[in-house]
């Protein structure tokens, strides 16, 4: 089992920043992969970053490369996603979940556990 708790939400203005963390707990967090993902009103969840158990391996989605970084401090048991350039396309519920290995992926079936979510509000 392992429990996940997303944090760094809120309202913030076309072109600002936001951090998000993930603390997790439970099993070993280096032994998996993180994810974040995010979910609009109305439509599917979809992937945004993924980082792999050690931290050296990372994939992005192409509507956030380049303006989001994922990283993960496993001192910590902690992932983060740090969010530039934010735009009002990027409103959504952001969730962190943890991977059924430790290799990174974009596919949500491949993460078990999920957080509550954080909701990102990114007004023009």
């Amino acid at each position: 089992q392992v429990q996940l708790v997303e944090s760094g939400g809120g309202l913030v203005q076309a072109g600002g920043s936001l951090r998000l963390s993930c603390a997790a707990s439970g099993r070993t967090f280096s032994a998996y992969a993180m994810g974040w993902f995010r979910q609009a009103p109305g439509k599917e969840r979809e992937f945004v970053a993924s980082i792999n158990g050690s931290g050296r391996s990372t994939y992005y989605a192409d509507s956030v490369k380049g303006r989001f970084t994922i990283s993960r401090n496993n001192v910590a048991n902690t992932a983060y996603l740090q969010m530039n350039s934010l735009k009002p396309e990027d409103t959504a519920v952001y969730y962190c979940a943890a991977g059924r290995s430790w290799l990174a992926t974009r596919r949500l079936v491949e993460y078990d556990y999920w957080g509550q979510g954080t909701q990102v509000t990114v007004s023009s």
